[in-house]
């Protein structure tokens, strides 16, 4: 149990933006020099025209030039970009996706990038460069650039510290080459899995979401690069999980599901932007609620950064949502509401927005208002410094008179990242069912099976660059080595004979390949089924953005195809690369010898899956999302109020096949000896304590899930909801004294009248191995009055590991 394993519980006490403290001088001097540039921010306010001001507020989506050369505009779907030489005289606020638009080696895209900001510099009066931004979900979206498991992946593990580390190796390559903002994380809570953003997500439970994003943001700013949490708020509760649907969740689901990740990542992570959401809840587009990104965001939760806008989310307001009559119109309305930057491309905070101030729409306060946050955050990174220099890090050292022989010189995929990437997939896979096929014992044949068994790109989410960007590219290399699932089963099992069959398409409706697949598995001793999605866009895929899904049964035929390989009676171990999870039918869940989810793991992911089926890797992921058992019956997830579960009142039957945090080990655990207060008042904590011991003959990880139970309050709440969890590895027959302290705060809600309250009454603390599996409660009782909690109350319980026995 090596392999820097680590045990990192969330506690809120890590935030990665801190720096070492230099003493008193050194603190002098970051205060002289957060004032001087305070100072900077407000002489170029009052120097700057309005045509000026406005130029800081919006973006050119440009892609680097594969020769070094200039960014050119990107030609996008909506309309035609303006010329950058159009735009200079006034200046830019931001360039978009500069690596994330074409394909360009790491070190000629930093100089074109390098030769834009020397440009734009020259180009305005002030000498202000822009922010670049670019996609890095699962990995910097660009050409050659390490990818990481998607997001769903990172709730899989439920390892916060591991994915701190993962994002700050992402923010250094980005910042390497010259990159100053990330589009990432999402802290959208899943509640409907058709939702085809799902793999984006880190899963149904805000408290899991919460932590892992925040982990995430931490990583990130600690290499200086500017997170921005999305979508605020509300986006993955749309109707019947299509994208950008309207939203009709009431204001206390907003308030306990949907905002308490954000709340969490500003309080804690140093987060300095976040993207306002595409969708409208109960009628409100949230580019357009002031009650949102003002009050709540800036006024209650004391946010500084700047809010950005999603892509075309400005214009949405006029072409999709109707609460504006015209693009100055939107934009008023959206810099109004507190949106501070329009993204990817100027469309309506140019002249649209100078028509609507001359109308008398808003006031210049309004705009200097947005101006001194983007000016502020500039500050903030630099970029208004007088020795300020374009020239990234990565291109320190180099001479630039020939930039041809800077190709290859830059890599953005280095041994150490791959091993990150590694260790997380592994940490990530997750045994749903094993009847004692796994580990697998030197098997003599083993048949490879499935649309996903020989696709590289079968471990790649929407927002990886291969898929992103690389999929209109036909005939560039990934950039990066992609092992499939059959080559890693090759390596982990060299002495056995592998033979494969597609069988059917990832979406494909034709069955006629389900004859050389029968034939193909004739005197195997085992069948690896692979099945799953195929990532895209719009329609493009079977799971991403805009690839929603109408229910949860496999994509196309692979069901059939299943179905036709349990029949045989050979072993079947099922294998899932996909985005989200599947109903795989009562056969599958009943009879196959093993299941093993794994949601797009990344470019390691295939030989993390091979690990875990040869035993090299001890499994140790656990569900982020529940899987459903029928593929109807959406949206369903375990964080539901009683009447949500099954009964007499209704024939469908939501309880999943697994649920929301199950996973199975190759060793077993006993939990006992509990102790815990039982009373504490509704100001107080409760402590508890107990034991867990591998009982089993291998190393293996239990991962300690605590939910709070609150059976009667004057509202509805969810059955049960997570609160705290810590991952414990141990040795065969090693025990772990686990303690708890729970803040009585973790049993707030929303009241009747929306304060957030915590009422005297009967709690269960549950611990468990899943949602499912409770091994030890805690019945306690809270004692007092009813209490009123805001936004400065305590968010996590503080789980540790005692003693080892």
């Amino acid at each position: 149990m090596t392999d820097n394993v680590t045990t990192d519980a969330p506690s809120g006490t890590q935030n990665a933006t801190a720096r070492a403290d230099g003493g008193p001088a050194a603190l002098h001097d970051d205060r002289s020099r957060t004032a001087a540039r305070a100072a900077r921010v407000e002489e170029l306010i009052a120097a700057m025209t309005l045509q000026e001001k406005l130029a800081q507020l919006y973006g050119l989506w440009a892609g680097a030039s594969a020769d070094g050369a200039e960014v050119a505009p990107h030609q996008h779907d909506m309309d035609e970009p303006p010329a950058l030489d159009e735009l200079l005289p006034d200046g830019l606020g931001q360039l978009t996706r500069p690596f994330g638009t074409v394909p360009v080696d790491p070190a000629l895209g930093a100089l074109s990038l390098m030769r834009t900001q020397e440009r734009i510099v020259a180009g305005n009066r002030f000498g202000i460069p822009a922010i670049a931004h670019d996609e890095c979900l699962a990995g910097f979206a660009a050409w050659g650039a390490t990818t990481y498991p998607v997001p769903l992946s990172w709730g899989a593990s439920f390892d916060p510290g591991l994915v701190r580390v993962m994002a700050a190796a992402i923010g250094s390559d980005m910042r390497s080459v010259g990159v100053h903002q990330g589009l990432a994380p999402v802290l959208d809570v899943v509640r409907d899995a058709r939702w085809g953003r799902v793999e984006e997500t880190i899963g149904e439970d805000p408290y899991l979401v919460g932590t892992i994003a925040t982990a995430y943001v931490q990583g990130l700013e600690s290499t200086g690069l500017v997170a921005t949490l999305k979508h605020f708020v509300g986006y993955s509760a749309s109707r019947a999980g299509r994208n950008l649907a309207p939203v009709s969740m009431g204001t206390r689901e907003r308030a306990d599901v949907m905002l308490p990740p954000f709340e969490m990542a500003i309080r804690e992570s140093g987060a300095r932007s976040v993207m306002h959401a595409y969708t409208d809840t109960d009628g409100i587009p949230a580019a357009a609620d002031e009650g949102l990104l003002t009050g709540l965001l800036r006024d209650t939760w004391g946010f500084e950064g700047t809010v950005v806008a999603d892509y075309f989310g400005i214009a949405f307001l006029k072409s999709l949502h109707g609460v504006a009559g015209d693009w100055g119109q939107a934009a008023a309305i959206a810099l109004t509401a507190g949106v501070d930057v329009e993204l990817p491309t100027v469309k309506t905070f140019a002249r649209p927005l100078r028509e609507a101030v001359a109308a008398g729409l808003l006031t210049t306060e309004v705009i200097d208002r947005a101006l001194r946050r983007v000016l502020t955050q500039k500050a903030q990174l630099g970029l208004l410094d007088p020795d300020w220099s374009p020239r990234p890090p990565a291109l320190a050292d180099v001479a630039l008179d020939a930039p041809e022989r800077l190709r290859d010189t830059v890599s953005l995929d280095s041994d150490a990242h791959r091993d990150i990437s590694r260790r997380l997939a592994e940490r990530s896979v997750i045994l749903l069912r094993n009847d004692g096929v796994l580990p697998l014992e030197r098997p003599a044949r083993i048949a490879v099976i499935g649309p996903q068994a020989d696709t590289p790109t079968a471990v790649l989410g929407c927002y990886s660059f291969p898929v992103h960007v690389g999929s209109q590219h036909p005939g560039t290399p990934a950039g990066v080595q992609l092992p499939t699932l059959l080559q890693s089963l090759m390596s982990e099992f060299p002495g056995c004979e592998i033979v494969t069959a597609a069988g059917c398409g990832v979406d494909s409706p034709v069955t006629d390949g389900f004859a050389a697949a029968l034939r193909a598995v004739r005197g195997a001793d085992v069948i690896v089924a692979a099945l799953g999605d195929r990532a895209g866009l719009f329609g493009r895929g079977t799971s991403g953005e805009g690839c929603d899904a109408e229910s949860l049964a496999l994509p196309g035929v692979q069901q059939q195809l299943l179905d036709t390989l349990l029949a045989t009676g050979t072993p079947v171990v099922v294998t899932l690369l996909a985005g989200r999870p599947y109903a795989l039918g009562e056969a599958a869940v009943n009879t196959s010898a093993a299941l093993v989810q794994t949601f797009f793991p990344g470019q390691e992911g295939t030989r993390a899956i091979a690990g875990v089926l040869s035993g090299r890797v001890e499994p140790s992921g656990r569900l982020p999302v529940s899987v459903p058992r029928r593929p109807g019956g959406q949206p369903a997830t375990y964080l539901a109020a009683r009447l949500a579960r099954a009964g007499d009142s209704s024939n469908v039957d939501p309880t999943p096949a697994f649920a929301f945090g199950h996973g199975l080990t190759y060793t077993t655990f006993v939990w006992s000896a509990l102790t815990a207060d039982s009373t504490a008042p509704t100001d107080g904590e409760l402590a508890l304590s107990f034991t867990v011991r591998n009982t089993g003959g291998r190393a293996g990880t239990e991962v300690v899930q605590l939910y709070l139970h609150d059976a009667v309050a004057s509202v509805v709440q969810p059955v049960q909801r997570l609160v705290g969890y810590l991952r414990v590895p141990l040795e065969p027959g090693e025990a772990a004294r686990i303690s708890a302290v729970v803040p009585a705060d973790l049993a707030s809600f929303t009241g009747r009248d929306g304060r957030r309250i915590v009422e005297p009454g009967e709690l269960e603390l549950r611990l468990g191995a899943s949602s499912a599996d409770t091994r030890l409660t805690a019945r306690v009782t809270l004692t007092g009055a009813v209490r009123e909690v805001d936004h400065t109350r305590a968010l996590h319980a503080r789980i540790h590991r005692e003693a080892t026995e």
